[in-house]
């Protein structure tokens, strides 16, 4: 395919379109350096942290569309997002601030229930909103909000979680269904109604981490699977890794609903995003401790394996992500071409 000469939509899906931008045009001309996580960590030699610790920092902006949804608003989903970007690097989220983009005549009432959830969502993890940025512009110049949320927190001495850390035989483990948040807003946008209704799974991941931690030198690497979904999240680690994965369609949890919808609507939730789920690899030594540790936890209940991880050879390329079919055969999984999910965080 030919490269476009101009921003398109899947520049902005988590797959491969996003990918080029991001390496060709951002990542070269800022001189960034090693695998791109969900937050950079800065060795500061203690002078903002303890010894030995480390800053963890991001930032992410939200244009979902419609702005309310089935389990949440962009304003949980804002807040929830950063603070998962923070804890999947293995760090404690500790404060973010808050930038809104407000288009002319956006109804106050509903700015109020956007700060007021984002307020709420802060509180039940535990982490403070401490600065932040209004601007407004013109009717017509904007899609009523955009919110930007940065973040920061703390990575404890010991915890080096990263793509190159994985190793043949470790083990893939998701903590719940994927693709919730991404199908039930599509379902919305095209007027597709279940009962009980299909809803975003935003929450924050920080408690469940934090208790995943404590089994020490298991971790390998973490992601939540947002825009991409886990097979894009999958295809990455493959590639930074220079292994192959194997995972299994049966053992991957998925609602029913968004199965359903999925049909109705020819997409595939591999590829949608899930926001309250996070994806782990580990070792096979410590592989059940994990699980039982995830499924303890609310965030964790539904936690499943889900595959593992293989030496590459002739049947499993190196940067391969094999999904073995609940039919019996076997199909290989890529990132995304273009754009499957658009406006969805």
């Amino acid at each position: 395919m030919d490269k476009p000469d101009r921003i398109l939509l899947g520049h902005g899906s988590g797959g491969r379109l996003m990918k080029r931008l991001v390496d060709e045009l951002i990542v070269k001309e800022f001189g960034m350096k090693g695998p791109l996580l969900d937050s950079a960590l800065l060795n500061l030699d203690g002078k903002f942290t303890a010894e030995n610790s480390r800053l963890a920092f991001t930032t992410d902006s939200y244009v979902v569309s419609p702005i309310f949804f089935e389990g949440g608003n962009i304003g949980d989903l804002a807040v929830n997002g950063t603070i998962n970007d923070l804890a999947v690097c293995g760090a404690e989220p500790l404060a973010i601030s808050a930038g809104f983009i407000i288009e002319e005549g956006f109804p106050l009432e509903d700015l109020k229930k956007i700060t007021s959830t984002m307020a709420k969502a802060a509180r039940l993890a535990g982490v403070r909103i401490v600065t932040g940025d209004t601007k407004v512009v013109e009717k017509g110049k904007g899609d009523g909000i955009f919110v930007n949320t940065s973040g920061i927190g703390i990575a404890a001495s010991g915890v080096n979680l990263s793509p190159r850390n994985i190793s043949p035989g470790d083990v893939i483990i998701v903590s719940g269904d994927v693709g919730s948040h991404g199908i039930s807003v599509m379902a919305i946008r095209n007027g597709v109604d279940f009962e009980p209704p299909l809803a975003s799974d935003t929450r924050p991941l920080n408690g469940l981490v934090n208790a995943m931690l404590c089994l020490k030198g298991s971790l390998k690497v973490m992601r939540d699977p947002t825009r991409g979904g886990l097979a894009t999240v999958l295809k990455e680690f493959a590639v930074d890794s220079g292994l192959a994965m194997v995972i299994r369609e049966k053992d991957i949890p998925a609602h029913p609903s968004v199965k359903g919808a999925c049909s109705l609507l020819g997409l595939d939730h591999l590829y949608a995003a899930s926001e309250g789920v996070l994806m782990a690899i580990v070792s096979p030594s410590s592989a059940d401790g994990m699980l039982e540790i995830m499924r303890a936890n609310a965030a964790g209940c539904a936690s499943a394996i889900i595959g593992g991880v293989v030496k590459p050879g002739r049947d499993y390329p190196s940067g391969s992500v094999i999904l073995e079919t609940a039919a019996g055969g076997e199909r290989m999984l890529d990132m995304l071409a273009g754009e499957q999910l658009p406006r969805i965080c």
